[in-house]
């Protein structure tokens, strides 16, 4: 089962964002969990056919987890993201928990 989480960050502190999530985030996350990747936007714009996309836009920042189950997936994200090391590293990110404009999880199985 793959976690695919979508994440709205706010633009103006993208830059910052990268740089805390590079040097403060990814490590711990990659220590925890098994990340298959995580990808912030290039500065150019999103391809978008079909329903057109709301005033946020595309994501960002997305990152995807694999799990084993469902309840593991619930014991274990809120083991690591409820955590003294993780309240230690979210405290400094860029602009505060208000710099998420948007979060989402979706969850994917593999088919081939």
């Amino acid at each position: 089962m793959f976690e695919i989480r979508n994440y709205h960050f706010d633009p103006e502190l993208f830059d910052q964002y990268k740089a805390w999530a590079t040097t403060s985030a990814l490590p711990y996350i990659r220590s925890q969990v098994d990340l298959v990747g995580f990808w912030t936007s290039l500065d150019e714009p999103a391809q978008v056919g079909g329903e057109p996309l709301d005033d946020l836009g595309s994501a960002n920042v997305t990152w995807i987890i694999r799990w084993p189950d469902q309840p593991t997936r619930e014991a274990e994200f809120k083991r690591v993201f409820t955590s003294p090391e993780w309240a230690e590293i979210f405290k400094d990110v860029p602009g505060g928990a208000r710099s998420y404009r948007r979060a989402e999880a979706k969850f994917a199985e593999q088919l081939a």
